[in-house]
């Protein structure tokens, strides 16, 4: 059994197992920024000759169906920071999520139609409200706006406002709060205060592709009742994961381009300098990094002169439109800060989707992925049709088609596109 699944499907099985009891389940780590940082490949390992009981109940459970796997009653859940939590799957009637992340990812699972109070980030109506990410697709407020501006205020939200507000929360008299403030003593404190169940999510340094991603999934399936649409979105990123690898997995080092990641976000501040050498949706397409010698890995700042010392091993320059905004003013100063860069000279820059707008856009991760693969690769990618791959991904997570959205967002710039050098910062 692949690791990822085993993983999501045994920590269904201990939660459910837990009735009247403790559950512990195991997360891994991530930070704030889950497409901020990068980490080594994944390791897979072989499944057991005999399988143990947890996993023997973990395939049962999956054979049943959703009526039979409805809990009749409180269970222990482990929440993706360790804490243990009693709920009552499927009981739940009024939702509020807060913090950077938690209402995309619930979006991805749970009824939005059980919300009752939304951070005023995310209602677009509002005038007086955080509006740093407008400009940047968020295709979870693309699909649900309608939704969200309905809703009461459940704090303000926003990379300037990272606590929880207690009495807006109150205020919207939720019966379970879905979180991603990540301390454990301040989700307990706060768990008292509200007299509510407060379930912590979390992903790790490999955004979409993370175990602890599946793990998230899979946790808001088991309370929800909703784990075969959590199981439908693990096993898709699992799908296209291995798609794009096995593609890729053939092609000689030595025929491979030389790939530069530029404008990967960092708290806000992004420009060409802005990389990773471990970028984990190049690892996934099997891509060449221009940038293999940096002290560290994680999206930091490479030094000017370093650029420039680069620029004739860069054959492509992959640029997240995220960066845009800031590039296009330095490049007014200096025409000259592309000059050594072979892919600039060539022609060969080409721009990915924002992916960073309040915590990670993992759809969007994941659609960047096949662009990345397609651009450093085309000749095994070009039967991809990147509106089309965009708007199957999106109905996979949200059962809708929102390319068309997502591109017309300013700072989308129309869409993945191989960029004119000469004109563009124009």
């Amino acid at each position: 059994m692949k690791i990822k699944k085993c993983l999501a499907l045994l920590l269904t099985s201990v939660m459910m197992l837990g009735t009247f009891g403790c559950g512990e389940s195991a997360a891994t780590g991530a930070e704030q920024q889950a497409a901020e940082t990068t980490a080594e490949a994944e390791t897979v390992a072989e499944a057991p000759a005999e399988k143990s009981s947890e996993e023997s109940v973990a395939e049962a459970s999956e054979e049943t169906t959703p009526e039979e796997t409805v809990a009749e009653g409180p269970v222990t859940v482990t929440d993706m920071i360790g804490r243990e939590v009693t709920v009552t799957p499927g009981s739940y009637k009024n939702v509020v999520c807060i913090g950077a992340g938690a209402l995309r990812m619930y979006s991805y699972v749970g009824d939005v139609n059980l919300l009752c109070g939304v951070e005023d980030i995310d209602n677009e109506t509002l005038e007086e409200r955080p509006k740093m990410f407008d400009s940047v697709a968020r295709p979870y407020v693309l699909a649900y706006s309608d939704v969200f501006s309905t809703l009461d205020s459940c704090g303000v939200g926003g990379p300037n406002a990272q606590a929880a507000e207690a009495e807006k929360i109150l205020a919207c008299n939720p019966d379970i709060v879905i979180s991603e403030y990540e301390d454990e003593a301040k989700e307990d404190a706060l768990q008292e205060q509200l007299g509510v169940p407060v379930i912590t999510l979390k992903t790790g340094p490999k955004g979409v592709f993370d175990d602890s991603f599946d793990g998230s999934m899979s946790l808001l399936g088991t309370i929800f009742n909703a784990t075969e649409k959590a199981d439908k979105i693990i096993a898709y990123v699992d799908e296209q994961q291995k798609e794009i690898s096995e593609r890729t997995k053939d092609i000689a080092e030595d025929e491979k381009p030389s790939v530069y990641i530029c404008g990967l976000g960092n708290w806000g501040t992004t420009n060409h300098l802005m990389t990773a050498q471990n970028y984990v949706l190049f690892n996934i397409a099997n891509v060449k990094n221009a940038v293999t010698d940096l002290e560290k890995d994680g999206i930091q700042e490479l030094e000017a002169e370093k650029f420039e010392a680069l620029g004739e091993d860069i054959d492509i320059m992959i640029m997240d439109a995220a960066a845009v905004k800031n590039i296009k003013p330095l490049y007014a100063e200096d025409k000259t800060m592309f000059d050594t860069c072979k892919a600039w000279n060539d022609g060969e820059v080409y721009l990915e989707m924002a992916f960073n707008a309040y915590y990670t856009n993992y759809e969007i991760a994941l659609a960047n992925a096949w662009f990345i693969a397609q651009s450093v690769y085309p000749e095994q990618f070009e039967d991809i049709d990147m509106t089309k791959k965009t708007d199957e991904i999106m109905q996979v997570f949200f059962g809708k088609d929102l390319a068309e959205e997502i591109f017309a967002c300013p700072s989308s710039f129309g869409g993945y596109q191989k960029i004119d050098t000469k004109t563009f910062f124009e």
